[in-house]
């Protein structure tokens, strides 16, 4: 009977460690992806460092489990480590996860097929150091706009709401002719008022049709092509793209994979779309027998720089090197456009919040003025 009562245990043990790794599970797919460029940075360097020591991509993955404390990245990492205990290879097992890119697989892939995976994991362990590093720019430099934002808009909409409908009476009481623009604030102001929720679920339904609409292939071209029109932003990702372009040709050209094959593997590794139809273009010139600097000059999106620096990695056989000077030096202009880009939204926005706010108040204050002539 003692027996019996043990299994039994065991049995709910079993059940209740089985419905707490789908609770993670669960975690991961309701809050988004665990693995975040922060954790992506840290566990590709520490992998790339773990492989050149010679230890095994298994006991790899088991070193960092081990060394993990958040429990949702450590069921991941644990998965990783079963998918290859399977006879699963690291890019397959990637590829399997939502929290991972495509990016990430093909590069691995590649990695995985030419024996450089200790390179590539090194690389894109610096990818994320980098975008990570834009990242923090960003914060860093919009904290302290961003909070006067939020602020001035709880302000306005409490204005809006509690603070004009008073001072409406007070002007209808007193029969005071309200300027134009004091008429729109109170316009403002009846309508949320009135259909302040009609407004938020309006919003929140506006939201759900962008996120379904940015999941079909030709609205997300759409705005990617109208993002590279915007004067400064087109050109910042512009640069993003191009340092993502490079750093893969580099990582390619250091696997002595064939140019043509190259540009087909990269253009399945970037989900920009303006960037892959570049590379049909260049693809299909290749195709015809022209080299890779011709066949960029056939497309808009490729800059003259990068043209004639590739035309003399041609003459001189050195495309290795010089992709890795052209990544080198995009990701530096990325991060002082990306700090530049900072640099410019905050004040622009503080100017906007207190034109928004100055506008309510002189809308306010107008007619005090004509109410004080009409009481004196």
């Amino acid at each position: 009977m003692g027996l019996k009562l043990e299994h039994i245990r065991d049995t709910k043990k079993k059940k209740q460690k089985q419905s707490l790794e789908n609770i993670l599970k669960t975690e991961i797919k309701l809050f988004g992806p665990a693995f975040k460029n922060k954790q992506k940075e840290s566990f590709y360097i520490e992998l790339s460092v773990l492989l050149k020591a010679g230890v095994n991509l298994k006991n790899a993955l088991a070193i960092q489990i081990e060394s993990e404390n958040k429990a949702a990245i450590k069921s991941i990492l644990e998965n990783l480590q079963d998918a290859i205990i399977n006879g699963s290879s690291l890019s397959k097992a990637i590829k399997a996860h939502r929290s991972f890119t495509e990016y990430e697989y093909y590069s691995l892939k590649i990695g995985e097929e030419t024996g450089t995976l200790v390179k590539v994991a090194e690389s894109l362990g610096q990818f994320f150091e980098r975008k990570n590093e834009q990242r923090r720019t960003l914060i860093t430099a919009l904290t302290y706009p961003i909070i006067i934002l939020c602020t001035s808009v709880l302000v306005i909409v409490f204005m809006l709401r509690y603070v004009v409908p008073m001072f409406e009476d007070i002007f209808k009481q007193n029969n005071v002719e309200l300027p134009a623009v004091t008429k729109v604030i109170m316009n403002a102001s009846k309508i949320i008022e009135n259909y302040s929720l009609t407004i938020l679920f309006i919003s929140i339904g506006m939201i759900l049709i962008l996120k379904y609409l940015m999941s079909k292939l030709w609205f997300k071209s759409y705005i990617q092509h109208l993002l590279l029109r915007i004067p400064f932003i087109g050109v910042f990702i512009n640069k993003v793209q191009m340092a993502q372009f490079t750093q893969a040709v580099a990582l390619l050209s250091a696997a002595k994979v064939p140019i043509l094959n190259s540009i087909q593997l990269v253009k399945n590794m970037l989900s920009f779309k303006p960037i892959q139809d570049g590379l049909d273009i260049v693809e299909k010139n290749i195709i015809k027998g022209k080299s890779l600097s011709e066949s960029l000059a056939q497309s808009a999106y490729f800059d003259s720089k990068m043209i004639a620096l590739v035309k003399v990695s041609e003459e001189t056989n050195q495309t290795e090197y010089i992709f890795e000077r052209l990544n080198l030096q995009y990701n530096t202009e990325v991060q002082q456009q990306s700090k530049l880009v900072s640099t410019v939204l905050e004040p622009l926005i503080i100017v906007f919040v207190g034109l928004f706010v100055g506008i309510i108040l002189i809308a306010m204050y107008l007619p005090m003025f004509r109410l004080g002539s009409v009481l004196g």
